[in-house]
């Protein structure tokens, strides 16, 4: 299969955007789903574009924790980690086209995604405790942003990937809903790509503090929603199973 064939392939395989942001739709799945098709053209497995995917991330997050806050740190960060999370997309994506993906692949991709995100709030925290001239850090308070950042972050993957093991499938043969645009719009505070772009302001020093704390509170203020939303999903009575039909 050339990568073009794989690209169409790709194309008409994309998972529901149910609960998915602009970003990821538009963005992140389309710039995966590219570097899907070429991951397939130059024999990678799916669990090797994972790696790859990690190899970006934590490159950004070793420049931020190491390097000394500036505008060039700030456009490396944000492109390491925007590449990783495009990686993080096509590893799903070339499973797709290989014929399916593994419990030990999924395993990896949940384990190098939990490791990604503890290790880029840690790294904000040792920019501030560093820095504290450069991002006005200097009170104890704003070290506990990136912490409370991090809890949120956490329990919101969690919380989601327990929601997605644990909720009952659809029928067989049940067309997805509808993906909701106002929805899309409202999940942007809390995409991944979108807290990516925050590490562009890294040079700005008060008004990437700023930044990062905005998108911190709106972490915490979504947590709850999501919860909520989640348990409520989980506490629904499963639906009767059919009855049987006559013998034949």
């Amino acid at each position: 299969m050339t990568w073009g064939e794989a690209l169409r392939r790709l194309g008409g395989a994309q998972k529901t955007a149910k609960g998915v942001s602009l970003y990821s739709r538009f963005v992140n799945r389309p710039v995966g789903r590219v570097l899907a098709a070429g991951s397939y053209v130059v024999g990678l497995t799916p669990n090797q574009v994972t790696l790859v995917s990690a190899a970006f991330s934590f490159t950004g997050i070793a420049v931020l924790a190491l390097a000394a806050p500036s505008w060039w740190a700030g456009v490396l960060v944000w492109l390491a980690l925007a590449v990783g999370f495009a990686f993080d997309s096509a590893d799903g994506q070339l499973a797709r086209l290989r014929g399916g993906g593994s419990p030990a692949g999924e395993w990896l991709d949940h384990v190098v995604d939990c490791a990604k995100t503890t290790a880029l709030h840690t790294a904000v925290l040792i920019a501030f405790y560093r820095h504290p001239g450069r991002f006005g850090t200097g009170s104890d308070g704003w070290l506990l942003v990136p912490l409370v950042f991090l809890l949120a972050s956490i329990v919101t993957f969690f919380g989601g990937l327990l929601t997605e093991q644990l909720k009952r499938k659809a029928a067989p043969g049940s067309a997805p809903p509808a993906p909701s645009t106002l929805r899309a719009v409202a999940l942007l505070p809390v995409d991944h790509g979108v807290f990516c772009l925050v590490f562009l302001l890294l040079g700005g020093g008060p008004l990437f503090r700023w930044g990062y704390g905005l998108l911190g509170a709106a972490a915490v203020l979504y947590l709850p929603l999501f919860l909520a939303k989640w348990f409520r999903e989980l506490s629904r009575p499963a639906a009767p199973a059919p009855a049987p039909g006559p013998a034949r």
